[in-house]
């Protein structure tokens, strides 16, 4: 690690630990649409209303249910439909995570671009996560897909921190340093933050400990790092040449390559949510 990067790093968990980071804060949407999940009274419309409060929120929420995974006989055109085919728990958990999506913006075309990959990266861990979650578990889908989602929410601060920083802007090896080593503490601590429930806020502090985490049984951890390692086949990240089978949350799981059904299952699901 360069001399530049040691120094924000130590800053950075310095700012973390005495809590003056800046951490962004849950749109007032995702507020309304948590309440309104808590309701077990909501209905249909009511859910429509909270939702519908924001246009182009609507408009990703309707995109993701025409989807080819999500698509049923005929086309979606209005929110009501949307949600009555997703169901209210599951349109409230992907509604937040598209909110969420939302706040990946920047003032610079680097930190952009970089959160335009972050969230694509993000896209096809929550696609493939839902279909792991549908087919191969008890769990529940719509919390499956919120914490692809999520998984890498810790770097959303440090972009935002080095739009201000010319130079850890300049230099986008001590950028990427930076990141790959505090965006799990700054993750779980963001989720945590907004009350996220204890399955998903401690997915960005272990979903990168692939071998050696203690897990007594299938959760949404296990989801997430299947999907990441799938997501990266075949590319040059450091995780491109691990084998899926070689993951304990993969034998967990109870999954098998052999007839290939599982590899395309994966792959038509990364496009999901994008």
């Amino acid at each position: 690690m360069s001399t530049m990067a040691d120094t924000v790093q130590r800053d950075l968990i310095k700012a973390i630990n005495n809590d003056a980071l800046f951490l962004p804060t849950l749109p007032e949407v995702a507020l309304k649409i948590r309440v309104a999940a808590e309701n077990q009274d909501i209905s249909v419309s009511g859910l429509s209303k909270v939702i519908g409060s924001d246009t182009a929120l609507s408009a990703r929420l309707i995109k993701v249910v025409n989807s080819p995974l999500m698509r049923g006989n005929s086309e979606v055109s209005d929110l009501h439909t949307a949600i009555t085919r997703l169901g209210i728990n599951y349109s409230c958990n992907l509604a937040i995570g598209l909110v969420v999506e939302q706040m990946f913006q920047a003032k610079s075309e680097v930190i952009e671009q970089k959160m335009r990959d972050v969230w694509k990266q993000s896209q096809h861990v929550a696609g493939i996560s839902y279909a792991l979650c549908r087919n191969h578990t008890h769990l529940k889908p719509d919390q499956a897909t919120l914490a692809g989602m999520v998984h890498l929410i810790g770097v959303l601060p440090i972009l935002t921190y080095a739009e201000d920083h010319y130079e850890l802007l300049s230099d986008p090896v001590s950028l990427n340093h930076v990141i790959e080593s505090i965006h799990p503490i700054i993750g779980e601590k963001l989720l945590r933050a907004w009350e996220f429930p204890e399955p998903l806020a401690k997915l960005p502090g272990q979903f990168q400990n692939l071998f050696n985490r203690d897990a007594k049984q299938v959760d949404y951890v296990d989801l997430v790092q299947i999907a990441t390692v799938h997501s990266h086949h075949g590319t040059r990240h450091p995780y491109g040449d691990i084998a899926l089978d070689s993951l304990p949350a993969f034998a967990r799981l109870g999954l098998d390559l052999e007839d290939g059904k599982l590899v395309v299952e994966m792959n038509e699901a990364m496009t999901l949510l994008v």
